[in-house]
């Protein structure tokens, strides 16, 4: 699947309908998690209403309509009956064999191709298999629960699909998907071997929100579930960032039918990729105009201000050395760091670029090689994870000494990059070096907020 990348900005950044400015050459432990599926599916008093989400089709706007089910009454975790958003069977079901006959009876009734139910059995088996690693006590229930209400979302949008438009916003009812995407994610992260790097940093972050100002984040990008390791790991220091990221967002994202729920409980800034641009020529035109519809609301977004962006200037996620098998950033691409900086000056609100750095991958990762067809096979497991954030970086200062413009892109870019690889390998010393804490150095303090 494609990931949330940036490489896609060249071509819309050149064009005539926004000029970009003059180029500068100056918690707790997951084994103590149970899920409360009535804290995900909302509250009995939101459940009647319907809403509406606005996309685009051949250019004109038109209404896609996520349709409330009947209520039905769950029995949550702590013993009490709640009444939640769905009538579905499938979030009544008692154990791992009726919730997978559920999905075949699909099968053979035709409603559900095969190739999608194998791919949702697949998933179940591999999520068990991760979260049996886990040691949580509670396991079992925790994988039949989360496992049902994904299997719910996703056939919900198997019959009713969601179309998101340019610019997404994260759904927090009827139906909480932020929290359903957070509860599915945190009991594969084995908190007692994670790490933030410079939680500090963070909260610097939090206050220039605050102050109206924009942070950018330069980040590589390991995962689909990038977005909800950096949530788990900052909610409860930062939460306003943990919550309020804009991720930029490749097509696949929100097109396969496994990744579409977690997508939905984003903010998302979506586009279509350049590695996959030219997938179907036909259809190029349409991309297009797309992306530049795309960057026009990012930059409505940034001019408001108070906003933060995620971007993975490699243009996709890291792949391990074919040779090594070794896991390293991607390095980024120079014209899309650039870019991204010139629209964030382009938008006249003070702007912040950080390099940030993801240790995720064992979590869920992605295929060896990119694949063009969209619906990839999903290997999870139960690790330790990392997240690590640089010093702001100042273009004029870090491009002082160049005469050239395209020598100051380059260099700019670069220093972002290196910044993340230091970053990424203080992690890795700590987390599959078995330093822990002891892999702090003078620029990365590193830290495990949740603990007490």
């Amino acid at each position: 699947m494609n990931p949330f990348t940036v490489s896609h900005l060249s071509p819309m950044l050149s064009s005539p309908s926004l000029p970009p400015p003059p180029l500068s050459t100056a918690g707790a432990s997951s084994s103590a998690f149970i899920p409360r599926l009535d804290i995900w599916l909302g509250r009995s008093a939101s459940l009647a209403r319907s809403f509406k989400i606005k996309t685009r089709v051949g250019g004109a706007e038109s209404p896609s309509v996520v349709s409330t089910r009947r209520r039905a009454l769950l029995t949550s975790d702590m013993g009490a009956e709640e009444e939640v958003g769905s009538s579905r069977s499938l979030l009544q079901v008692q154990s791992a064999e009726e919730l997978l006959s559920y999905i075949r009876r699909k099968v053979e009734s035709g409603k559900l191709s095969p190739d999608v139910g194998h791919k949702l059995e697949e998933l179940y088996y591999n999520y068990q298999n991760a979260i049996l690693q886990s040691g949580n006590p509670n396991a079992h229930e925790v994988i039949r629960a989360n496992m049902a209400v994904a299997f719910d979302r996703m056939l919900l949008d198997a019959e009713d699909p969601f179309v998101f438009p340019p610019l997404h916003k994260v759904i927090r009812e009827p139906f909480d998907y932020y929290k359903f995407g957070q509860n599915y994610i945190r009991p594969l992260v084995d908190f007692r071997n994670s790490y933030v790097g410079n939680i500090h940093l963070f909260q610097e972050m939090e206050q220039k929100l605050e102050q109206g100002h924009n942070i950018i984040l330069m980040s590589n990008h390991q995962t689909e579930a990038d977005p909800a390791v950096i949530a788990l790991l900052l909610e409860r220091d930062c939460p306003r960032i943990a919550e309020n990221i804009f991720f930029l967002a490749g097509d696949r994202v929100v097109t396969d039918l496994l990744c579409k729920p977690f997508s939905m409980g984003r903010n998302l800034i979506c586009v279509y990729s350049k590695k996959h641009m030219h997938d179907e020529p036909e259809l190029v035109e349409m991309k297009r105009r797309a992306n530049t519809r795309s960057l026009k609301e990012m930059a409505l977004l940034l001019r408001g201000g108070s906003q933060i962006i995620w971007i993975a200037p490699s243009g996709g996620r890291d792949r391990p050395d074919p040779i090594t098998g070794e896991w390293h950033p991607t390095p980024f691409d120079a014209s899309s760091t650039d870019n991204m900086r010139r629209l964030a000056e382009y938008c006249h609100t003070p702007a912040h670029i950080y390099p940030l750095a993801l240790l995720c991958y064992e979590i869920m990762p992605p295929p060896r090689q990119v694949e063009k067809q969209i619906g990839e096979r999903r290997k999870i497991s139960f690790h330790g994870v990392g997240l690590s954030v640089g010093p702001e970086m100042k273009f004029q200062q870090v491009t002082s000494n160049c005469k050239e413009i395209e020598e100051g892109k380059e260099l700019f870019s670069q220093a972002l990059y290196e910044s993340v690889t230091r970053q990424y390998n203080a992690l890795k010393s700590a987390i599959y070096g078995n330093k822990g804490l002891g892999a702090s150095s003078d620029s990365i303090s590193l830290s495990q907020p949740w603990q007490p």
